[in-house]
């Protein structure tokens, strides 16, 4: 049997877009019974408007700030008519830590019954290839020409003091655990969170074919870490289990960096630098596993 597609082909997605790719994935494991919110991002392009929209399912496009907001509404008024389905916020970094935080944190604080997921492309894509919070450390964006000097901050961790059912996080290089995911965060109720690492093969400066790979390669080398933390107990899963657990070592850093244009700048202190950000990270979130 041929399974459905609920997002259609011919939408506006750049080649080797990770947010087209990973979108697809997601409707699929929720069956294609789903309302998607997409504030402004990249998305908001890709998807279209109606008539002429790249999704089988409604969409509503929303506010840059407003996303969380527009699904709580949209959750009570189909829960007020008694239809089911699944209200999914689907948000860029820039709409999900920076623009649309707050709207995103009181409806986790509120305990909504809404799925946010976020698709990390680390930039204000969209516009330009600007930075955003999301973005790492020496990373080049077009109001950051000599590398982002800051650390990202870490919207999982913010949400895990909210208290939420559950939050994961996902890479575009392994689809197959963003499936598991997705399945399994629609049969919980309450707030649900995922992040997704979504290279950008533009802002990323790699070419249009190496989508999947940078996305295993942030895996690999331990600079995106794949977890679940279901009702407070958090676990790593896939390749960072394996990674945890010592049973496979983390590939080198550089093998990561050297692919990605907005990093051909660093010096060797940069390097070392983002390495010992990586291995407290690592440290970090250890210790909460083991705690928990």
């Amino acid at each position: 049997m041929i399974e459905p597609e609920y997002f259609l082909p011919g939408s506006a997605a750049c080649h080797g877009c990770p947010a087209a790719m990973c979108l697809r994935v997601i409707l699929r494991a929720l069956e294609g019974k789903a309302v998607v919110v997409v504030p402004a991002s990249c998305s908001s392009v890709i998807t279209g408007v109606y008539p002429h929209s790249a999704l089988n399912v409604p969409v509503f496009n929303s506010a840059f700030a407003a996303s969380a907001a527009v699904a709580t509404g949209i959750r009570a008024g189909l829960d007020f008519y008694g239809e089911e389905g699944e209200v999914v916020v689907w948000a860029g970094d820039g709409g999900t830590y920076d623009i649309g935080l707050q709207s995103l944190s009181g409806a986790a604080e509120r305990g909504e019954d809404i799925l946010y997921i976020c698709y990390n492309n680390e930039m204000y894509s969209n516009t330009g290839v600007q930075r955003s919070g999301a973005t790492p450390y020496g990373a080049w964006t077009t109001t950051t020409v000599g590398g982002k000097r800051e650390h990202r901050k870490d919207v999982a961790e913010i949400l895990m003091a909210h208290n939420v059912p559950y939050i994961a996080t996902a890479s575009a290089g392994f689809l197959n655990d963003l499936y598991n995911k997705v399945r399994k965060a629609r049969e919980i109720e309450g707030f649900r969170y995922i992040e997704i690492l979504a290279p950008c093969p533009p802002g990323w400066r790699f070419p249009m074919d190496k989508t999947v790979e940078m996305g295993r390669l942030a895996v690999e080398t331990g600079m995106w870490i794949l977890y679940e933390v279901v009702e407070g107990k958090m676990r790593f899963t896939g390749l960072s289990k394996v990674i945890a657990e010592g049973k496979r070592k983390m590939k080198d850093i550089k093998e990561y960096l050297k692919l990605q244009g907005r990093f051909s700048h660093l010096s060797e202190e940069d390097i070392r630098e983002i390495e010992r950000y990586r291995d407290r990270r690592w440290e970090f979130l250890k210790r909460r596993a083991n705690e928990l």
